[in-house]
């Protein structure tokens, strides 16, 4: 479908007025950032109750130089309430003299000034919506947010979710405009703090000095099986993460999603221990072949979970489970596997 360039040069204008005016809103202190409230525009179209169709059609002519969209109309009492909703389509299509009461949909949905305006953008999604209108505290229609303010927010929310997911701490604007400087202060806090999380590895490894001593073939698997549990451990706290982020899942759905986790780790575990279990036995005999397999199986299968947990976790703590995944999840994952690998190998090798 082309567009003349008028075409796109008005609406684009019109974007920036809305967003022009949600800003004014933001400044005037009105309503909180990040609410339908700071989201919404004043210039929807709405129609007065008793109209027919062809006077409706009429106070829409007069509005749409104004309306942000006339698809769709609200139909409102003497006290702006919301009686119904009724699409251009409808109005167009319907006798010019019936009542606007009889075509109209009578179930709208509605949403708060405070609404958060993630559950703004769900909304629209689900429901396929071309607009929401935003109620006052008085259930008194002051405002609209459409599916293009809405889709929006997805994409800033999945850009923040995904500079979270590499512990960003907070979004840098436009990349390629970045300074140096600005890209360092956002990267740098979390990194260090995995630095000192990951001495914990080497804590690990440091204390099964004898072991490894012993049997120095174990050495050549450490990085294959401790990345293989952070990897598993990555993926299970994406899907998590997302999950949750579409509100697919819930707090509830913890303990059911614990145990279908736990069976498709010790799936994933088994497959990948029999991959390797034949290098095992080429680098360093049976025992090692049953160390490194026993350890493959046991290490994914608690990177999974650590992965799956951890974002149910930060969500009970009222913190994004977005800070949950990638680098935290895998540092916290080899961590663990460090431990898992060497005390197995102890207990085999009875050392």
């Amino acid at each position: 479908m082309h567009y003349s360039s008028d075409f796109l040069a008005a609406h684009a204008h019109l974007r920036e007025a809305a967003q022009a005016r949600r800003d004014g809103l933001l400044q005037a202190g009105l309503y909180n950032e990040g609410t339908a409230g700071a989201l919404m525009t004043s210039e929807y179209s709405s129609l007065d109750n008793g109209l027919s169709a062809s006077q409706a059609i009429d106070m829409l002519r007069r509005e749409a130089a104004d309306a942000e969209t006339i698809y769709q109309s609200y139909v409102l009492d003497e006290r702006r309430n919301v009686l119904g909703t009724v699409s251009l389509r409808e109005l167009i299509l319907a006798a010019p003299d019936q009542p606007i009461e009889q075509i109209m949909q009578r179930r709208v949905i509605c949403v708060a000034t405070g609404t958060a305006q993630e559950q703004v953008a769900r909304l629209i999604r689900e429901h396929d919506l071309l607009a929401v209108p935003v109620l006052d505290e008085l259930a008194r229609l002051v405002g609209i947010v459409t599916c293009d303010d809405a889709l929006d927010v997805v994409v800033e929310e999945a850009t923040e979710d995904f500079h979270k997911g590499a512990l960003i701490t907070t979004h840098i604007g436009n990349l390629r405009d970045a300074t140096v400087g600005l890209l360092y202060r956002k990267r740098v806090l979390w990194l260090v703090l995995l630095v000192f999380g990951n001495l914990f590895s080497g804590a690990g490894i440091a204390a099964f000095e004898e072991t490894i001593s012993a049997h120095i073939a174990l050495v050549f698997f450490l990085p294959l099986l401790v990345d293989s549990g952070g990897n598993a451990g990555a993926q299970s706290a994406t899907l998590m993460v997302r999950g949750i982020a579409t509100g697919e899942v819930m707090m509830r759905d913890w303990l059911r999603m614990l145990g279908r986790e736990c069976g498709v780790a010790l799936a994933l575990g088994a497959t990948m221990a029999v991959a390797v279990a034949s290098l095992g036995v080429l680098r360093g005999g049976p025992e090692i072949a049953l160390i490194v397999a026993s350890s493959m199986l046991v290490i994914v299968l608690i990177g999974s979970l650590i992965g799956m947990s951890l974002p149910f976790m930060f969500t009970r703590l009222k913190l994004d489970p977005a800070t949950a995944s990638g680098p935290l999840v895998t540092s916290i994952a080899d961590a663990v596997g460090v431990l898992i690998y060497f005390g197995i190998a102890s207990q085999v090798l009875d050392i």
